[in-house]
């Protein structure tokens, strides 16, 4: 007797044709029926009655046409990049940054807000959120999910700030908080990781499933990869490298809680790097005195002690994880570039018998936010099939 086919399965069928039509509107963009049709490898009948659901969900539209090789010239379509909106949130000491891009990736809005100490942070988030949609011609209302990223351990339970050194007052419950303020979903995530998530997807570690991001900046922190997803540890504080207990600096003698600052980051933080540029004849942020130290040929023996610094860090992960690839971030580390990340590879193996490659970061320019709104649009994306 033949076996009778479940109803589910041409709805099954008809869901995953219409991801992978769209899908490749977004990584290919404007495509013929018949480039669908091709590249999802479905009749011209199957494909048209795709183009049709999506055109009647307002998921895409016609914008224009393409000369055909016989007949009338074939319509191109298009995702409708208003159809859903995300707002990614840098939440550092002195400044709040949103950027409000639309179901395409396309940033549309982007505001950037200063803090103070006595900010109220559901108040500066909320609005923050409000005027970045607004900038991209849209509202609260039209905001399908906020990704917020701070510095510090998110707690995989709640979801909520469990502890970030530069921000005492974000607290716990902010995440129940925002989501009733703003009336949408919103995930709070570690800043590093977002950033790791940026040279994941189109950075220095596209195609690396397998890597270790390093935030090397005021703060320190490790993004961890492991077969192509984050890795947060059971309680969000994997990557907390900071705290990494290294030679020739003491451990702390108060909990870390209260302000204490862990050994790595008084090795290699952010005013360490201060420290050693004045030293060595530089100054400014460290960034900025890291930047001049490659540019200037009285900048070796600076940045040879740094990477040297650097390398305890990077070792120690290496050691436990193995990674194939360690890719320098932060402020820090982009300035540094290669001169900075190759002084580093040569560094590892008189510390540890590995030699993973080391390279600088090439998603430079506000990684953090960057990944923030890919986080959040991979999960748009996903519930637009879960409604059906």
């Amino acid at each position: 007797m033949a076996q009778r086919q479940s109803p589910g399965v041409p709805q099954l069928l008809r869901v995953l044709n219409d991801r992978a039509a769209l899908n490749l509107l977004f990584t290919e963009g404007p495509q013929t029926r018949a480039q669908m049709a091709a590249a999802t490898s479905l009749s011209k009948v199957t494909a048209s009655q795709m183009v049709e659901r999506l055109e009647s969900r307002g998921l895409i539209e016609a914008v224009g046409t393409r000369p055909g090789n016989r007949g009338p010239n074939a319509q191109v379509y298009a995702v409708v990049g208003s159809y859903a909106h995300v707002v990614g949130v840098n939440v550092g000491p002195e400044t709040i940054v949103a950027a409000c891009a639309d179901l395409t990736g396309e940033v549309r809005g982007r505001v950037e807000l200063a803090l103070t100490d006595g900010d109220e942070p559901v108040s500066v988030v909320h609005r923050a959120v409000a005027a970045a949609a607004a900038d991209a011609g849209t509202t609260l209302d039209g905001v399908n999910r906020v990704m917020l990223a701070t510095p510090g351990i998110i707690d995989p339970g709640s979801g909520d700030i469990g502890f970030a050194w530069d921000l005492p007052s974000w607290h716990r419950g902010l995440h129940e908080a925002l989501e009733k303020d703003l009336g949408t979903p919103v995930v709070i995530e570690n800043d590093v990781n977002l950033a790791a998530v940026a040279e994941h997807r189109e950075g220095a570690a596209r195609g690396v499933d397998d890597f270790v991001y390093v935030w090397f900046s005021r703060g320190l922190g490790v993004g961890v990869v492991l077969g192509g997803k984050l890795h947060r540890g059971a309680n969000g504080g994997a990557g907390e490298i900071g705290y990494l207990p290294v030679p020739g600096v003491s451990l702390p003698e108060e909990p870390v809680t209260r302000r204490a600052k862990g050994s790595f980051q008084r090795l290699a933080g952010g005013e360490v790097v201060e420290e050693l540029g004045r030293s060595h004849g530089f100054s400014g942020e460290p960034h900025e005195i890291v930047a001049a130290a490659v540019a200037s040929p009285d900048g070796v023996a600076f940045l040879d002690e740094i990477a040297d610094r650097m390398a305890l860090g990077v070792a120690s992960v290496c050691s436990v994880l193995d990674p194939a690839l360690v890719v320098l971030g932060g402020e820090v580390g982009y300035a540094g570039g290669t001169a900075l990340a190759d002084r580093v590879a040569a560094a590892l193996p008189r510390i540890a018998p590995l030699e993973p490659r080391v390279v600088v970061g090439t998603a430079a320019v506000e990684p953090v936010l960057r990944g923030a709104m890919r986080v959040a649009l991979d999960t748009v994306r996903d519930e637009i099939f879960s409604e059906e």
